[in-house]
């Protein structure tokens, strides 16, 4: 499969990864639906992609029919879906025990159902369209990319939650793969370590100088383009399939 035929979706495709993903894809000859949360810079990433190659779609990834509408705007501008790369997720750092007290179960569950949950809603909804899809000479049909982190190996102290929703993501990559094989349509996942996205960004220049150099090599912090290029390589070669690759320079997270 290469990028010319890709009908994809890219979920928190308004900045960072999903953002470099996205424009890598259309730069490539792929069309594209980017869904983010609304007040989000997906209005302008599609424009300055093209409205030709790209569309904005307002979408919280946990809502069925807020993912349904995308898919729907996909089909209508597009084409059938037969790409999703799964970018959307948040983070928090809450200690399980703190002098405040315990965790709050509602920050933990909010995590848990934007990062995994709403990565699970939108890979059981695309992957029932892709099934649709006229397979090719090969019995492919389509393609899902899910993004977890190192953080699902190393989680750092007050990282219990967003830990805990990167760890699902590897742990249902298989099964997935598993599960939609009989369709023709693959699942791998990316652990992306510490890369300059709009969180990283914000942060003083020494201190994101400081992060890059605990990378053992390249010691800096990734480029989103290198993660997109690394979505790219799994879309282009059909043999991966039910994997999860670490893109971290060799990094392993201290406890803190």
């Amino acid at each position: 499969m290469s990028l010319k035929g890709i009908r994809a979706i890219v979920t928190g495709g308004a900045s960072g990864l999903g953002r470099a993903t996205a424009e890598r894809f259309a730069k490539h000859g792929a069309r594209v639906v980017i869904m983010d949360l609304e007040g989000s810079d997906g209005h302008a990433v599609a424009s300055a992609i093209g409205n030709d190659k790209a569309a904005f779609v307002p979408t919280d990834v946990a809502s069925e029919a807020d993912v349904t509408a995308a898919l729907d705007t996909m089909e209508q501008k597009f084409g059938t879906v037969n790409t999703v790369v799964n970018c959307a997720g948040v983070g928090i750092a809450v200690k399980t025990l703190s002098k405040r007290g315990p965790h709050p179960l509602e920050s933990f569950s909010r995590v848990l159902n934007i990062n995994t949950v709403g990565t699970f809603n939108v890979i059981r909804l695309a992957s029932e369209r892709m099934a649709k899809i006229e397979p090719d000479a090969d019995g492919a049909r389509g393609v899902v990319v899910n993004t977890a982190s190192v953080a699902a190996y190393d989680g750092q102290i007050g990282q219990a939650a967003y830990a805990a929703s990167k760890g699902a993501i590897v742990g249902m990559t298989l099964p997935i793969a598993r599960d939609l094989a009989s369709t023709g349509i693959r699942v791998c996942t990316i652990a992306p370590g510490l890369f300059a996205t709009p969180l990283l960004a914000s942060l003083p220049e020494k201190v994101q100088n400081q992060l890059g150099a605990t990378v053992p090599f390249p010691s800096r912090l990734g480029v989103p383009d290198e993660f997109a290029q690394l979505v790219q390589s799994i879309v282009e070669n059909r043999m991966l399939n039910g994997e999860v690759i670490r893109i971290d320079g060799a990094i392993r997270m201290p406890p803190q």
